[in-house]
């Protein structure tokens, strides 16, 4: 159902030192990363989505790809224990965003809706630059993506 080549569409990060140079260099946009493997389905999923509305938020957010195995870098120090995970930061912060789901750090599943993932990428930029370290999601996901926690 969903097109690998979608990832081909976004720019990787191919190292530690470019993931860090991405989220130093961005002054005013909100760099979102999404970290997993092209070839996992939940991640094609996702891509599309970032792929679908990378253009819309291009004045506000860019968005980069990091595959765990090449990169594992940031596994432990994010807890990278999903498929997939999209993390969102600003002026070299990580900025949380409180979903309902009991996970502020990060987005641990694949958004469906490019509408959903542009009213979140507009609330982080929108808190994080009053200075906010946390934003409430304009949606609750806590029906849908409850945080299972690593057993």
């Amino acid at each position: 159902k969903f097109n690998y080549f979608m990832s081909y569409l976004l720019p990787h990060l191919n190292n530690g030192w470019e993931v860090d140079q991405a989220i130093l260099s961005e002054e005013d946009r909100v760099v979102i990363i999404r970290f997993g493997h092209d070839y996992d389905p939940q991640c094609m999923q996702m891509d599309e989505i970032l792929a679908g509305v990378a253009e819309d938020i291009v004045n506000f957010a860019v968005i980069y790809l990091v595959d765990i195995s090449q990169v594992p870098d940031f596994n432990t120090m994010y807890e990278l224990y999903d498929q997939c995970t999209t993390m969102f930061f600003y002026r070299n912060k990580h900025i949380m965003i409180d979903l309902g789901t009991g996970n502020n750090n990060k987005i641990n599943w694949a958004l469906n809706d490019k509408q959903e993932l542009i009213d979140i990428v507009e609330t982080v930029y929108r808190g994080a630059r009053k200075g906010r370290g946390l934003v409430i999601s304009p949606k609750d996901f806590s029906t849908k993506y409850k945080y299972q926690g690593s057993s």
